[in-house]
């Protein structure tokens, strides 16, 4: 055989087998974690299975003490509690999701994952085609907590002391102490053993108003909370006055506020007598807003069309709160007006000097051949000289 055509069957058959080598038979990369949660809650399970090819995922669910009696999960399932994501690439990953728990949720809940050929064939015994991991999550009845209505703060009741309370009234298991959070984070030194817990806002002001909650804890079940929300119409704490720029750069004006809820931003351009809104859809500005902050870029600073009085304006249910920023747009040639000046002086120093050089008068030009001032005389030999002149005339 030529030594061609051998190489060329060798990778013939290298093709053919390379399926058949790289075969891989599917394993869990991640699999679900058991979990306790309270009524009303939400939890998601994580699956992650590896193999060649990438193997298929599916979601099971039992009952407590019945793991014979296993039935398929799908999304939008239990009056579209159940959600179910699933992503094929290199890996199969699939996440499934419940949320607003009932007592009922509880159970064995099973990830299944194949690449098995057979593993759909109904003749075939799914413990062999399937690999499975479980994981069992355990529903209690969420603790009874009596909470503060929402507080919403206004100028008039700014100087008055604002008290949250909370009391937890029912627990199917002891508590260990309560805390009090706010906007996601611990307030500190607020942690008591009493099932009544108090938080005082001496003096309020927007910067005060926010999420809060009240968290208790136990050592047998998962943390349980209320929330008590304090509104505030938005306060601007941050902004630029003014703006000084040239032609051609790019300006960038911002907005910084506190209340709550975050408020829902808006620029404006004063126009004659009047502001129009301004949006992303020219191609210059651009608007960029999060939470309690934003930002107005304008690109390539237009000297005739941008100068001018720009309004960012803050709105939530409360009220709403606008501050100005004065954008001034000088002449690409103003970084020169220093040396320009400069130049303009140096030029008027030499004509002046130039002019004074002309308008002298003769007078005032000394001639060399002439003495620089009077003689000097010696009256003595004058006298002489005229008696001498007088004799010689007699």
């Amino acid at each position: 055989m030529h030594p061609n055509a051998e190489m060329l069957a060798v990778v013939l058959l290298g093709n053919l087998m390379l399926p058949f080598i790289s075969a891989q038979n599917a394993g869990f990369v991640k699999s679900p974690m058991s979990e306790t949660k309270l009524t009303g809650d939400t939890f998601e399970l994580y699956c992650d299975v590896v193999g060649n090819p990438t193997p298929e995922i599916q979601w099971w669910y039992a009952e407590i003490n019945r793991a014979d009696s296993f039935k398929q999960l799908w999304d939008g399932a239990r009056k579209r509690r159940v959600s179910i994501n699933t992503a094929y690439g290199t890996n199969g990953v699939s996440v499934l999701c419940i949320t607003r728990l009932t007592l009922e949720d509880s159970g064995t809940y099973e990830c299944r994952a194949s690449n098995d050929p057979r593993r759909n064939d109904l003749r075939q015994n799914p413990a062999i085609t399937w690999i499975r991991a479980q994981a069992t999550i355990s529903v209690l009845q969420k603790p009874k907590i009596n909470a503060s209505d929402q507080i919403i703060l206004s100028p008039d009741t700014s100087t008055k002391a604002v008290t949250l309370q909370c009391n937890l009234t029912t627990a199917h298991t002891p508590h260990k102490e309560s805390f009090w959070v706010k906007n996601g984070h611990e307030i500190p030194k607020t942690r008591t053993e009493q099932r009544n817990t108090v938080y005082r806002i001496p003096k309020p002001r927007a910067e005060d108003s926010g999420e809060y909650m009240c968290v208790y804890t136990f050592d047998m079940a998962p943390n349980a909370n209320a929330t008590i929300e304090v509104k505030a119409k938005p306060d601007i704490t941050g902004h630029k006055r003014s703006e000084n720029k040239n032609e051609g750069e790019n300006a960038m004006l911002y907005c910084k506020s506190v209340g709550y809820p975050h408020p829902t931003w808006t620029w404006r351009k004063m126009v004659g007598t009047s502001y129009t809104d301004i949006d992303n859809s020219t191609g210059r500005f651009f608007i960029t807003s999060r939470d309690n902050y934003t930002e107005l870029n304008i690109l390539n600073l237009d000297i005739n069309t941008d100068p001018g009085v720009y309004e960012c304006n803050a709105t939530n249910v409360i009220g709403n709160t606008a501050e100005i920023t004065i954008l001034r747009v000088r002449s690409y040639l103003a970084p020169l007006w220093p040396f320009l000046g400069v130049l303009a002086e140096i030029l008027i120093l030499v004509v002046i000097i130039v002019v004074y050089e002309k308008r002298k008068t003769p007078d005032d030009i000394i001639d060399d051949d002439e003495p620089v001032g009077q003689m000097k005389t010696n009256s003595t030999n004058n006298h002489k000289d005229k008696n001498i002149r007088q004799r010689n005339a007699k």
